[in-house]
């Protein structure tokens, strides 16, 4: 029996080419993400109601740890790809550690990362570090939902062989070494409604509902 596909949508990765400069899908991912959650921290901590009290710290200090932030998700992210995926390509030509134009992040690392800027961060501004990492793991799911977003448009990340109507297929040039070629579960979908959507309001639920931002 023929298995049915739909068709990949073959987006360019590269979504803007101002001459030699190329701004990637992903990196646009990750700068909707840190945005975004950079506003919707800012709105959290303007509602004292949800601290049952003063919150953590003031709404303009999210503005401070916006940089602290995307510094720990960009260096743990990158540093993470080169440690667990391709060590020995960066062994032999270290100067590609900087070449993140190029592609290749981890979540491992960029949630290492984050988490030493939260404790970095709360030490230096007397934050408390647990109230601190509540609220961003408030507004993770926005960059999830991003991020798995880019990954589809890379194609990579993606899911098993199978038959079920939305199977995608995606082109060889984009599998993985072995990997064979076929109608594949679009994965980076599901992660991307469920890490994302799904799991931003399960969140929003435990911060405005269940009063947990009141105990961290």
């Amino acid at each position: 029996m023929e298995l049915m596909a739909i068709a990949f949508p073959g987006i360019d990765p590269v979504a803007i080419s101002l001459g030699p400069l190329h701004v990637r899908w992903y990196g646009l991912a990750y700068l909707a993400g840190l945005v975004l959650g950079w506003r919707y921290m800012r709105a959290l901590l303007a509602e004292p109601k949800l601290w049952g009290g003063a919150p953590p710290m003031q709404p303009d200090k999210a503005d401070d740890f916006l940089l602290w932030a995307t510094f720990g998700v960009v260096v743990g992210g990158r540093l993470g790809y080169v440690l667990f995926y391709d060590p020995q390509m960066f062994l032999a030509a270290p100067w590609r550690i900087f070449a993140v134009w190029q592609g290749g992040m981890a979540f491992h690392g960029g949630l290492i990362g984050v988490i030493v800027a939260i404790a970095a961060f709360s030490r230096a501004n007397r934050v408390p570090f647990l109230s601190l990492g509540d609220v961003v793991a408030a507004v993770v799911p926005i960059g999830l939902l991003f991020g798995r977003i880019a990954n589809f448009i890379n194609g990579e990340v993606y899911g098993t062989i199978t038959n079920v109507p939305w199977a995608v297929e995606f082109p060889a040039h984009v599998l993985e070494p072995g990997d064979v070629f076929g109608p594949r579960h679009p994965s980076q979908l599901y992660e991307a409604f469920l890490e994302g959507i799904v799991l931003f309001l399960v969140l929003r639920w435990f911060t405005h509902r269940a009063g947990s931002l009141k105990a961290p």
